[in-house]
Parts: C-alpha cells; sequence; structure tokens
C-alpha cells in the first residue's frame, strides 16, 4: 500500500511542488523541494516536521518551482543534508547554477526569523524587539551551495536504480527507481517508482511536444530523444496510480507558430526603436529561448533584415555564463537536432582546420552565440540600457532577463527604467503565479493587466497569417517593493546572537551526528561550530555535542550573554582556554576521551580533489613568489622601487581596474584570426566596454542583518504580449495518453482549484469510456488538497487458503530476481474446522485473525441461530489439496504455460560474456551475440531473435545458447 501527500502546490495558484509518498513498511519518498516567489518559510514547516522521517529524495527540474528549497532545507534542517538526494545530472549542475544566483539577487531568499522564537528570547532575556523586526537567517554561500548539491547522485535516463536508505529510515526492501526524460527543462524526469506490488508514475510539468532544444517526453518511445511509437513503453504502462500535475496552458499553438508570433512582437518593436524585455527564469527554459533568439538573428542578418541589423541581443542574470558554459557540455541531453547541428559545427571546423580543399567556413556551435551579448553585472545593465551617445537616440534592444516573476534578478530593474516609454514592451513566456493573496507578483500584475486589456489592443499577423495581440497600458501605476539588507545594531544584534546561540545549543542536543546547521559566520558568539569535525555513525561519536544539554541552556536563560563555562565546553577548553594543557578523561564517554583534533575534509568539485598549484612550487619558484608577495604588504610605493624584482612579462605598475601581475605567469603568443573568432564565441561576444565595468563595491551584510522593505510607484506606459513558452503539457496531450497508459489511479497535483477540479471531471468521462461503461467513478482520479494524505494502494483480491501436506511435497519452487514462483493446480475442498490432513495446529491462531473468504454460488454463506450472517472471523479456512485422478488430464489441457520475469538485455550481455562468447550493443535495444545472433526487446516486452547462425554438425550452436539463456532467466509457469 501507499498514500500520497502534497505538501505544496495542489488546488492552489502556487507554483511549488512538494509531494511525499509513504509506501509499505514505513518507507517516505520526499517528490521535490520547491517554493514559489514568496521565500515564505511557514509553507516549510510540515517539511520540517518529515525530515526524521524521509528515506531519499527525488528531484524532477532545475527550477525554484522543484528545488527552490533545497539548500534552505540544507543549511537550516539539520538531518536534511543526511538523505540521500537523486536527479539526473543537468538538473544537478543548472539547478546549482540558479539556487547561487537566487541568493546573490535577493535577501528575500535568505528568509525571516520566526517571530514567535524570537518573542521568547526577547522574554527571556528582557530584550525588547518590535513587532515589526524581521531578522534574516544567514543565507547558505555559494561554496555551501555547490557543497549541497555536490551530495546529489546522478541517474541516467532509463537505467533502474535501487537507492540507498537515508541513516534513519527503514529497510527499502528493494525499492527501485527510474528515471525518464519528462521534456519542459533540460534533465527534467518522469519519476517511475517500483516498491512490492505498486508501480507508481510520477510526471509532473512534462511536455509531449518537441521544441528546439527539448525532446519530448519519454511516453512512446525508449529514449529520450525522440516521440516515435504508437504504444506507451512497458515500464509506464498499466501502473498503481499516474501522478501527473493539472497546470495546463490556456491556449496551445505549434512550436513554429509560436515561435514565429514571438519573432514578429519583437521585429515590430526594435523597428520603432524599442526595447523587449523577456523575463525568463535563469537555468531551465532560458535555453530555448536563448538558442530560438540567437538562431533568429543569424538568419535575420544572413537575409539582411534591418531591423535585426540595428538592433543588439543581450541576455543578463548573475550566473548566466555558467549556466552556458554548463549547456555546452550537455549536448546528449538535448534534441536530436542539437546533437546534429554540433557534429555539423564540429565538421565544419574539422574541415577549416584540417587539410581538406573544402570551402566550408568554420562551424558555429547551437549555443556558442555569435549576437546574443550576455550581461552579469549591474553596471553593465546601465550601460545597456542608456542612449546611444553619438545619436542621443535608443537603439532596438532584446533583453532576456532572469527572473520571469519578475520580483528579483535584473528583469525588476530594466523594468523600472523602461515603464515610462511607450515603445518598449515586455512579452510574457508563461502564466504567473499569483504570490500572495494580498499582494500579487509584478508578473501576475502584468498578466491581468493583460487580460483586462482595459487601454486597448493593437492586433497585428505575422506573414503566415497567424493574428497576435499586444495590449497598451496607458499611465497605469505599479507599485514595486524593494528589500534590502541591512546590518544589525544594538539591542537587535544582542537579541539575534542569544537566539542564535540558543539554537545552536538545542540542535546540538536533538541531533545525533552530522554538521552544525548554523555557520558561525559574522556573528561573534562563539565559533564553536566551525571546529567541530566529521562524525561518523559510530556509538561513542553519538555522544558528541550533547555537552550543552537543553538544561544547560534553559540555565543560562536569565544572562544578558552567553558565557560558556569550563564543564560546558568539555574536552574542546584544551583548544578553547589559553594555558590549559590537561583534561581529565576518567569516567568520560565518547568524544571526552580522546584530544580533539578537527579533521578536516578535503575540498572537492565536479572533477576531484581541487588542487593548489602553489604546492608543487619548485625551491627557486617558491622563492621568486615570496619575493613577489612581500611588498604587497607594505605601501604601494614600496612596491615600485628602483631595483624591485620583476618576474618575466610583468608589467611595473598595476593599472586602475587592472587585475595586478599573475603569480604565475604565462607565456604570451600570438592568436590567430580563427582563435580569437572561436574565443569569442565561446564567451558569447567579442570584447567591448562592456568587459572593463564593474559594479559599485557597496557594503554588504554578511553577518547579523535584517529586511528592510521599502517601495517605489513607477508609470507604466509601454506594451504587453504574451506568447506561450511554458513548454507544458496540453489537454489533447492528456486525452491522448491516459487511455494509453491505463493507469488504475490517476492522481492530480500542481494545479489550481478550477483546472484541477475541471480535468478531473473529463478524466473520468475518458477513463470510463475507455472501459466501456456509464460509471464517471469506474476508476478513482483524486484531487488532494494540501496537507490531504489519500490512500491510492491497488486493489487486490487476497484469500487465506491452507495448503494440504501431500500438495505442498509436490511443490517445485523457481527463482526469478529474488522471487519464488509456482504454479499450483489443486481441489479446494470446503472450509472446515477439521483440516483434511489432520493438522490441528494454527487453527485456533487462524480463527482469530480477520480473514477474508470467497465462496461460491453453490456454497451458502454460513448463518447463525438468529438467521444473521456470521462474521469472517467464524468462518473456518479452506484446503487446497491435490486434484483426484480423473481430473488432472482435463485440467492440464485446459491450462496453457507462461513465462515469468523480465528480461534485461544488459544481464543477458553479462551472462553470454561470462559463457565465453562476445557480446555488444549495436544501437539502442539491439545486442549483437558472436557476430551472428541478434537479439531485441521491443517497447512492449516482446523478445526477438535474428540469427544467420549456421550450426556445424557436432558444433556448439550461438542461437540455441541465447536461447536457453533466456530461457534460464525467466520462469516457465506450467500448466500442470
Amino acid at each position: 500500500m501507499f498514500t500520497l501527500c502534497p505538501l505544496q502546490g495542489a488546488l492552489s495558484e502556487s507554483t511549488a511542488s512538494q509531494s511525499l509518498l509513504e509506501l509499505d513498511g514505513g518507507v517516505k519518498v520526499l517528490i521535490d523541494v520547491g517554493w514559489d516567489d514568496t521565500f515564505d518559510v511557514e509553507k516549510l514547516l510540515e517539511l520540517e516536521k518529515q525530515v526524521p522521517t524521509l528515506s531519499l529524495v527525488l528531484l524532477t527540474h532545475a527550477t525554484v518551482s522543484h528545488l527552490g528549497a533545497y539548500a534552505h532545507c540544507c543549511k537550516h534542517f539539520p538531518l536534511f543534508a543526511r538523505i540521500p538526494v537523486y536527479a539526473t545530472r543537468p538538473v544537478i549542475d543548472l539547478g546549482r547554477t540558479l539556487i547561487q544566483d537566487l541568493y546573490s539577487s535577493t535577501p528575500l531568499a535568505a528568509t525571516k526569523v520566526s517571530s514567535t522564537s524570537l518573542a521568547e528570547i526577547s522574554y527571556a532575556y528582557s530584550q525588547s524587539t518590535s513587532s515589526d523586526t524581521s531578522f534574516l537567517l544567514q543565507a547558505p554561500t555559494p561554496e555551501e551551495i555547490a557543497r549541497y548539491f555536490s551530495l546529489i547522485q546522478p541517474l541516467k535516463y532509463s537505467q533502474p536504480h535501487q537507492p540507498l536508505p537515508s541513516p534513519f529510515s527503514p529497510p527499502l526492501n528493494g525499492l527501485t527507481i527510474t528515471a525518464y526524460n519528462s521534456g519542459h527543462t533540460l534533465g527534467g524526469t518522469i519519476w517511475h517508482i517500483q516498491h512490492g506490488l505498486e508501480s507508481i508514475v510520477y510526471a509532473v510539468d512534462w511536455n509531449q511536444a518537441r521544441e528546439n532544444v527539448f525532446s519530448g517526453a519519454a511516453w512512446l518511445s525508449g529514449g529520450h530523444g525522440s516521440t516515435g511509437g504508437t504504444e506507451v513503453i512497458e515500464q509506464l504502462r498499466k501502473p498503481t496510480a499516474l501522478v501527473c500535475s493539472s497546470r495546463t496552458p490556456e491556449t496551445t499553438l505549434a512550436r513554429t507558430r509560436r515561435d514565429e508570433q514571438l519573432l514578429e512582437s519583437i521585429k515590430l518593436c526594435i523597428a520603432r526603436g524599442g526595447t523587449v524585455l523577456i523575463p525568463v527564469d535563469s537555468s531551465a527554459r532560458v535555453l530555448e529561448l536563448a538558442y530560438l533568439l540567437e538562431h533568429a538573428w543569424r538568419t535575420e542578418m544572413a537575409n539582411g533584415s534591418e531591423p535585426f541589423k540595428s538592433s543588439k541581443l543581450y541576455l543578463a542574470g548573475r550566473n548566466v555564463n555558467s549556466t552556458m558554459r554548463l549547456a555546452r557540455s550537455m549536448l546528449e541531453w538535448m534534441d536530436d537536432s542539437i546533437i546534429r547541428e554540433f557534429e555539423a559545427s564540429a565538421e565544419g571546423t574539422k574541415r577549416t582546420n584540417g587539410t581538406s580543399s573544402g570551402g566550408g567556413g568554420k562551424g558555429v556551435g547551437p549555443f556558442d552565440f555569435k549576437h546574443l551579448r550576455t550581461l552579469d553585472r549591474k553596471a553593465q545593465i546601465e550601460r545597456v540600457l542608456t542612449e546611444d551617445p553619438d545619436t542621443f537616440q535608443q537603439k532596438g534592444k532584446v533583453i532576456l532577463a532572469s527572473d520571469s516573476s519578475l520580483e528579483w534578478g535584473f528583469s525588476k530593474e530594466i523594468l523600472k527604467t523602461i515603464a515610462d516609454d511607450a515603445r518598449n514592451l515586455v512579452v510574457l513566456t508563461e502564466k504567473p503565479s499569483k504570490g500572495t493573496e494580498s499582494k500579487y507578483s509584478i508578473a501576475r500584475t502584468l498578466w491581468d493587466w493583460w487580460k483586462e486589456r482595459k487601454d486597448g489592443v493593437a492586433t497585428e499577423q505575422t506573414t503566415s497569417g497567424d493574428a497576435f495581440e499586444q495590449v497598451y497600458v496607458n499611465q497605469r501605476e505599479l507599485e514595486i517593493a524593494d528589500p534590502q539588507r541591512q546590518p544589525l545594531e544594538g539591542k537587535e544584534l544582542d537579541v539575534y546572537q542569544q537566539w542564535l546561540a540558543t539554537q545552536r545549543q538545542l540542535q546540538a542536543t536533538l541531533q545525533t551526528g552530522g554538521t552544525t546547521a548554523l555557520e558561525a559566520s559574522g556573528d561573534g558568539v562563539d565559533d564553536a561550530s566551525s571546529e567541530s569535525s566529521e562524525d561518523t555513525d559510530d556509538d561513542e561519536n553519538e555522544q558528541q555535542g550533547k555537552a550543552l544539554n537543553v538544561s544547560t541552556t534553559m540555565g543560562q536563560a536569565s544572562r544578558k550573554k552567553v558565557v560558556l563555562k569550563d564543564e560546558d565546553l568539555g574536552v574542546m577548553i584544551l583548544l578553547k582556554r589559553k594555558g590549559v594543557y590537561d583534561f581529565d578523561v576518567r569516567g568520560k564517554k565518547g568524544r571526552e576521551r580522546m584530544f580533539p583534533v578537527p579533521i578536516r575534509r578535503r575540498r572537492q568539485d565536479e572533477y576531484g580533489e581541487i588542487i593548489r598549484p602553489e604546492d608543487y612550487l619548485r625551491a627557486e619558484e617558491r622563492e621568486d613568489a615570496d619575493a613577489h608577495d612581500a611588498p604587497q604588504l607594505g605601501s604601494a610605493e614600496d612596491g615600485d622601487k628602483v631595483g624591485k624584482k620583476r618576474k618575466w612579462d610583468d608589467v611595473g605598475a598595476t593599472q586602475k581596474g587592472g587585475s595586478g601581475p599573475n603569480k604565475r605567469p604565462q607565456m604570451a603568443r600570438a592568436m590567430s584570426a580563427d582563435e580569437l573568432d572561436m574565443k569569442a564565441l565561446t564567451d558569447g561576444h567579442a570584447a567591448d566596454e562592456l568587459d572593463n565595468l564593474e559594479d559599485d563595491n557597496d557594503p554588504i551584510a554578511v553577518g547579523p542583518s535584517k529586511l528592510t522593505m521599502s517601495s517605489t510607484t513607477i508609470t507604466v506606459n509601454l506594451r504587453i504580449a504574451f506568447v506561450d513558452f511554458s513548454g507544458l503539457h496540453d489537454k489533447r496531450s492528456l486525452t491522448m495518453l491516459i487511455p494509453l497508459i491505463q493507469p488504475r489511479k490517476l492522481i492530480l497535483v500542481a494545479g489550481s482549484e478550477d483546472e484541477t477540479l475541471s480535468l478531473a471531471a473529463d478524466c473520468k468521462k475518458l477513463l470510463a469510456a475507455q472501459l466501456g461503461t456509464d460509471e464517471e467513478n469506474a476508476i478513482d482520479v483524486f484531487t488532494p488538497k494540501v496537507g490531504v494524505s489519500i490512500d491510492a494502494s491497488v486493489d487486490t483480491n487476497a484469500w487465506v487458503v491452507k495448503l494440504a501436506e501431500p500438495l505442498v511435497k509436490r511443490l517445485k519452487w523457481q527463482n526469478v530476481r529474488g522471487l519464488g514462483i509456482v504454479t499450483v493446480t489443486g481441489l479446494l475442498v470446503g472450509g472446515q474446522f477439521t483440516p483434511i490432513n489432520g493438522d490441528h495446529d494454527g487453527d485456533e491462531e487462524s480463527a482469530n485473525k480477520r480473514q477474508k473468504t470467497i465462496t461460491d454460488g453453490s456454497a451458502a454463506a454460513p448463518e447463525s441461530t438468529s438467521g444473521q450472517l456470521t462474521t469472517t472471523t467464524d468462518a473456518p479456512v479452506p484446503t487446497l489439496d491435490v486434484l483426484p485422478i480423473n481430473l488432472v488430464s482435463a485440467v492440464r489441457s485446459a491450462a496453457q504455460p507462461l513465462h515469468v520475469g523480465d528480461l534485461r538485455l544488459a544481464d543477458l550481455r553479462r551472462a553470454m560474456q561470462s559463457s565465453g562468447h562476445t557480446a555488444e550493443f549495436r544501437g539502442e535495444g539491439t545486442l549483437l551475440i558472436d557476430g551472428a545472433v541478434v537479439v531485441r526487446k521491443t517497447a512492449t516486452g516482446r523478445i526477438e531473435l535474428e540469427s544467420i547462425d549456421v550450426p556445424v554438425a557436432g558444433g556448439p550452436s550461438t542461437f540455441y545458447a541465447v536461447k536457453k539463456q533466456i530461457y534460464e532467466g525467466l520462469a516457465v509457469v506450467a500448466g500442470a
């Protein structure tokens, strides 16, 4: 059995996604750790309660809606970082850049300290805090975010994997997870979870249609690169339950028509010298838009289109360069057309650099940007938005900027600048979430204005005849909130320090291992957490951190400052107190018995251990480096004295704004024109004045700080357009696929209440029509609310029978993947209190248990003397005995043998190689053995053999060897 409980996103306007699956045996699987644009920590309270019981975590997409709270949970929930997390490689890498961009763009992501806990500290320490105090939690640093994402274990598509459970999880009992391509984002996943009899398919935010970059969902194909086929693959067919998102776009267009509407809208705007702002996320859907616009500019520039030649194309985001660099390294996860384009460009480069006489130019890869200029600093944005100093006129610009909500990132700053010009255009690419009920997000406000059409509509047509609309906004006021981080001072700093010390001590009491969640950077209370070593699961180390227990914490509540006594420090006194060289270890346990030597973990990245070049310098290089670094400690004048030793190719004085001399000089060489061009394409742009711009060095509060909100009101006088680039499935895809998937139960999550209930009614009618019945409740369709658990187990009819001893002796068990299978043919004898074989053991015990039995039409139900039916607990157990001789032949002719099991080609390849044969894969789903026998597995699970093997008289035959090996991997259930 299993239950599902949506923690966020069900029957609501919020786009956040969190679902909790509880399987048989207490196994709990958390799918997604999403958040919405409000970053409300109250929405994570239920998740925090479930953390100590979770077995593993699965992540589906690299978006804020699916993993926005992952870094927050790792830092502030003590046990969360110890739970195994699984995702595909693109989700891991792009998710890391997304979260780093999020925390560097807005202080709201750090979240506020609970007012309840602050009130308790203020009361205990006789401190006063105002009711509107908003203390911020310590946000994870970029290094911490990289470490959290390095803990995620990568998976590949279509490869079953048996995960490891968390240290506090019950046994998984053969739980298997498999990732399939879902479309929508790079590395997006449809999860198939197999546990016992339960087969669960979790498909949230998927797209069946192919796009420019992303391939369609893998419902109808064995791989992720194509959408061919007319039948759903065997692994995803007839699941126990299908968990599907109900969020669908209101209007759907074909890809070519959608792209044409966007390009026509952009062309009209830049032709009149306007600026087009396209707010988009910084990791997932930005790849589709960036690829489309870059190739549109290449085509239009080749055709000599004047509006595109005189305009510029930009991509703005704090981590956008890292995102695009990662995209270039993950082309195999994209659509087949991207792979073919990359191969063609690589072939063109080879012809240019080789000796071939071909006249083709140097190839340009799909994500080697020739026209798209990346911007990752605010100063670059300000320079781009200024007028041309030569003509004092604004040229046409197209800016892709994060984030799509317009609540954080560069998109909000750009909107403030372009809002008052009627020539400008904002293109919304997806339906935004509402945010809070009291205040909508900026993108949702613009969406509502686009729906109202209050100030008029401009209707245009594309070259193919499709009509699209641009809505006017005439002098409407828009309030924009501006959150700021402000350092704490005075009494507020004292209250924060006391709260932080109390939280550390409580966590040290409750946490049995792992690192401290609250870091000590910038708070000045004590640095005990920074000196703690990595704990293991040993029994002795489980005592670590319990020296500061709850009673000690409460005993210090009457003090203004937290002062640690010698007995509180324990063995750490040898490091914390000067002049202390001895510690009594008699009668101590755990870490109190050994000298505190902090063992620091080596830093690693995706390529392994980080290498420090300065550790491998030769003696003369080390002396030169020391001589070079010594003047840096003095004044600037000291470094320019006559006679100062200068290394090869070093300049005498560092120019203002330069990077300074290199510690390890590199030999300069002249680069060819092709190399310079390729370097410009790889970096996304050629060197220009924007590279030298730096942001103002405003002081950023990295220590204890609070959140201050200010708002500005701007006048909006531009146009708004909407082109759906959300990349989500539509109702047509659902109505086509659900009858093919044939789920036993359907669970709809991740959508608003109206669209979820409407889709549920349509699905009930569709499934009822498939079964040929008029009852709409023929198949259960669940629409759970947030926090409500539903039981979606498979309906099984189980009966309890007793096997006669002669029958047990004749059973021949067969093992298939750890399961025992046997065929049973016998005579079911009516229930009697005295079994046929005379064995009375267990009758009394079985009579006291509640059992479910079945009787045919010839047997009447037992009745009591009063005429009422007796309970099932009083019913005797029927017995299955050996068939009489006169019925054996008749039953054998009626029963048909069948094969039980699932043959994996990888297992067959391994078995044939161990038998001395050669076996290798040739294409997807094809295994070639000894160059003569081909084994294929179709999408329906059928095994096909083709052979050109000619058996030699008396010699071994490869065909029969393969056939024998296949049958040995299956259980033949005969009819006898």
